[in-house]
């Protein structure tokens, strides 16, 4: 186990390929769901399923990568961890818990180095009743033309009115109304939807297929992008209720941060993915966390997210400018380094171990 950087990979296609074989390796089936699309290299896309355990276990352990799609570098590389490590799967079977991975929630956006899905959609904002009237972001009303502007890059202007802003209103202000999710504007950040995309409806479907049986559903969550390099922050990731707050700190420690109480580097969402557990495995008694892993600073995040939905808004541009932002958005979630890999696969497992205990208590 020493070689993390065995588990992870440079494009989709061979993420995907590596997490079939560990799979193989570990005699385990894979149910592809395949998506309607081809990826950036003409490959086939797919939401692939593994389960190391019985159909009526009565815990679940459901780890999950990409639904922030290019953030399914790291996700993709401690799933892989997981299933070549056979110490932690036997101790999963003797604890009574089956493992459930669920590799690259949104494989268009993995392999097209987006965050979206092909609808422009941020799955982590695309859990509503859309038959009701959807939440209004006034603050991203506010400043959308300022975070996506006209041209790239932004004139000293624009840059200029979205400090002021934060002047004005504090800096984690800016921040929430950038990130807090908004169905207003389709061609901007964050952008919730106003339906429910594939990913949403097929991770439902795989809800429904493993999630029904079970007393106890705990889910870890996979990304990137938030905090100091290397570091994985644990934020709740349930709804703000005592009960599943203490559950999560007895599990994962004291330090798992919130966005109920302004603890996480998060801000508070709307539309979140877990939202899917309550709805579709009520149940069962269900206890998460986001293992939210830092790239670079969060201004630099922030910057290549502008760039790359401006290039979105935009295919006219050039290939050199638009190499440039692809690269820089792969960069801002994914840190191709030993050093960092390493952190990224002890965290994921010791988080994973910390799971299988607490379903099991």
């Amino acid at each position: 186990m020493t070689d993390t950087t065995r588990f992870f990979a440079q494009t989709y296609a061979e993420a995907r390929t590596r997490f079939l074989q560990h799979a193989a390796d570990a005699g385990l089936d894979v149910r592809s769901h395949a998506h309607p699309l081809l990826g950036r290299d003409h490959e086939p896309l797919a939401m692939d399923v593994v389960r190391d355990g019985p159909a009526d276990a009565r815990a679940v352990l459901l780890v999950s990568s990409a639904c922030h799609g290019v953030e399914g570098f790291c996700g993709s590389g401690v799933q892989n961890a997981i299933l070549a490590n056979g110490a932690l799967r036997a101790e999963a079977r003797r604890r009574g818990v089956a493992l459930l991975l669920v590799h690259a929630l949104n494989p268009w956006g993995f392999s097209w180095w987006r965050r979206t899905t092909h609808e422009n959609v941020d799955l982590n904002r695309n859990w509503h009743d859309f038959h009701a009237p959807l939440p209004r972001n006034e603050g991203y009303d506010a400043i959308a033309h300022w975070v996506v502007p006209a041209t790239w890059p932004p004139e000293p202007e624009n840059e200029a009115a979205l400090a002021a802003y934060a002047a004005r209103h504090g800096a984690r202000a800016l921040q929430a109304a950038i990130s807090a999710g908004q169905h207003e504007h389709p061609q901007g950040l964050f952008y919730g939807g106003q339906g429910p995309t594939w990913s949403q409806q097929t991770l439902r479907q795989v809800l429904q297929d493993h999630g029904r049986r079970c007393a106890r559903l705990g889910w870890i969550d996979l990304h990137t992008g938030l905090g100091p390099s290397g570091h994985g922050e644990r934020i709740f990731a349930c709804r703000d209720e005592a009960a599943a707050l203490a559950r999560a700190r007895a599990w994962w420690g004291g330090n798992v941060t919130s966005v109920y109480d302004g603890s996480s580097t998060s801000s508070k969402l709307s539309g979140m993915m877990f939202e899917g557990a309550y709805q579709e495995c009520a149940q069962a008694e269900y206890t998460g966390i986001a293992l939210e892993y830092g790239t670079l600073p969060f201004e630099q995040v922030t910057l290549a997210l502008r760039a790359d939905q401006w290039l979105e808004n935009h295919p006219e541009a050039g290939a050199a400018q638009r190499e440039g932002i692809k690269r820089q958005m792969r960069d801002a979630f994914y840190t191709d380094t030993p050093a960092w890999k390493a952190q990224i696969v002890e965290q994921g497992l010791e988080a994973t171990q910390q799971a299988l205990a607490g379903l099991s208590a």
